[in-house]
């Protein structure tokens, strides 16, 4: 409750907890098929109208309800956005501490690896992935996974290596304690802090990569909903029906702006220098 406090007590941080949590809101909705209309039920009849007290949002080429769609591709992108963090953020976390801790050569290894996928842009590099293992929403999680797991594992492994020569941890050692408790206790829960804003900066990044590689056609297929998806289909119906991209485009930029300034109060609450200013 105290951490729930400090964030909708700092500005930027009650601004992105009420865009995050109405995102959550829509995205159970879609997940559960709680939408004004069916998703990908298709009225001909009522092709390319306008937004209306019937169709909040329009419908698009297909006659589809555009808000549903929304509420649909909302919750697709959320879960690939989640789900492809978990894995970066487990991936990471446990290289970073084994380099950290083993040090030496596995510490060599580990980096210049991170090093080299670092190279790519991570659009790039996940588009290389998804080519090559086939587009996909599940293919897309484990592309946008292995694209963000370098930073999850710098993230980790500067901190650990400060935190493995601290007193405590010499105490430790000197106690008996085992390697596989140390790191757990010892370093792993001194880094929650910087992996929890770690983690929501992340979604941001991890929902506009979604976005991107289902807007080329490799993300999420047809006819499931995407945001992505939503924008690529409206591209050549800019003039005619423009709300088809307007609302995917404000759904793709407001909820990236939410994670974004939720990240940021993170940031200030959970650094002990500016903790106190938000307690």
């Amino acid at each position: 409750m105290r951490i729930l406090r400090a964030i909708f007590g700092h500005g930027s941080g009650r601004i992105g907890g009420v865009i995050v949590c109405v995102y959550l809101l829509l995205a159970i909705l879609g997940l559960l098929g709680l939408t004004p209309h069916n998703p990908i039920t298709q009225y001909r009849i009522d092709r390319l109208h306008a937004p209306s007290a019937a169709y909040w949002m329009g419908t698009d080429l297909f006659g589809r309800d555009v808000a549903s769609r929304l509420m649909a591709g909302i919750g697709q992108s959320f879960t690939v956005a989640f789900f492809s963090v978990a894995v970066a953020a487990l991936a990471g976390t446990i290289l970073g501490l084994a380099a950290a801790w083993l040090g030496r050569r596995w510490d060599g290894v580990v980096m210049r690896i991170m090093d080299v996928l670092l190279a790519f842009p991570a659009i790039l590099l996940a588009l290389l992935i998804v080519t090559v293992a086939g587009p996909g929403t599940w293919t897309s999680v484990v592309a946008i996974g292995i694209v963000y797991t370098p930073i999850f594992t710098r993230v980790v492994r500067g901190p650990a290596l400060s935190l493995k020569t601290r007193e405590f941890v010499d105490a430790a050692r000197t106690f008996g304690s085992s390697s596989s408790y140390i790191v757990t206790r010892h370093l792993l829960l001194n880094l929650v802090a910087p992996l929890t804003v770690q983690v929501t900066l992340a979604l941001a990044w991890a929902l506009l990569t979604e976005a991107g590689l289902s807007f080329l056609g490799l993300g999420t297929q047809p006819p499931a909903a995407s945001l992505g998806l939503m924008l690529s289909d409206s591209r050549n119906l800019m003039e005619t029906a423009p709300w088809l991209m307007i609302f995917p485009g404000l759904a793709i930029m407001i909820s990236i702006l939410g994670f974004n300034l939720l990240g940021d109060a993170l940031r200030d609450i959970l650094d002990p220098r500016t903790r106190s200013s938000f307690a």
